[in-house]
């Protein structure tokens, strides 16, 4: 089972999301991943153990806005390079995704021959590149656009490096819960991810996107 994390307030990110994917270990997986938005958009992703991640973390891995993901291997191996996030070729945008892609064999095709060069074996890569893709003004709207070619299910978290005071995070059959703090917002696959944050907790359905900022959500 995979997990995800998500933070956005005034704490540095990568130890709140290290811990948040420590919690969420007994799910089982293979890999683990970090993006953070600092200066640009950074990603640490690594086949292993959340510990292993954290060891390989740069010392100056820093930003306040940051996702972060553990996977359990569908569309190819475990690797580093199908770890999430994944990343557009730009490395402007950052997704982590439970769920599966039922048509993602076709959008990679497409992608392709449009010439986009895909880096992993993986389903949810094309969502960042749709989104990166996209042309509409917010990045919610950039989201709904790329979701509205999706087939199958998803629970996502999306980063993008012109937007760096959102998380924006949507949901199809993969369970998503936001977390409210004190000026800070979580969101987490599972329960046990926030449950030292915050009391309040919001579940989304499917269906529903939601933005996250340091003051709040919509």
């Amino acid at each position: 089972m995979c997990g995800i994390v998500g933070y956005i307030g005034s704490q540095q990110a990568a130890p709140l999301l290290l811990e948040g994917l420590s919690r969420l270990e007994h799910r089982g997986y293979d890999s683990a991943g970090l993006a953070v938005l600092g200066t640009g958009l950074k990603v640490v992703k690594k086949a292993g153990r959340v510990r292993d991640l954290g060891n390989d973390l740069p010392k100056r891995f820093t930003g306040k806005v940051g996702i972060g993901h553990t996977r359990w291997a569908t569309h190819g191996p475990a690797n580093d390079v199908n770890a999430h996030p994944h990343v557009d070729a730009k490395g402007d945008v950052a997704v982590v995704h439970n769920g599966i892609i039922d048509n993602a064999a076709h959008l990679r095709q497409q992608l392709t021959d449009d010439g986009v060069d895909l880096a992993s074996d993986t389903d949810t890569e094309v969502l960042a590149h749709l989104i990166a893709r996209s042309t509409a003004a917010t990045l919610e709207e950039r989201v709904a656009e790329a979701l509205s070619h999706i087939e199958g299910t998803y629970g996502i978290a999306v980063l993008h490096a012109d937007f760096p005071d959102r998380i924006v995070v949507a949901r199809n059959g993969s369970p998503l819960i936001i977390g409210v703090g004190d000026k800070e917002m979580h969101v987490a696959s599972d329960l046990g991810a926030l449950v030292r944050y915050t009391t309040t907790v919001l579940h989304l359905d499917d269906g529903e996107m939601a933005t996250l900022t340091a003051t709040g959500f919509t």
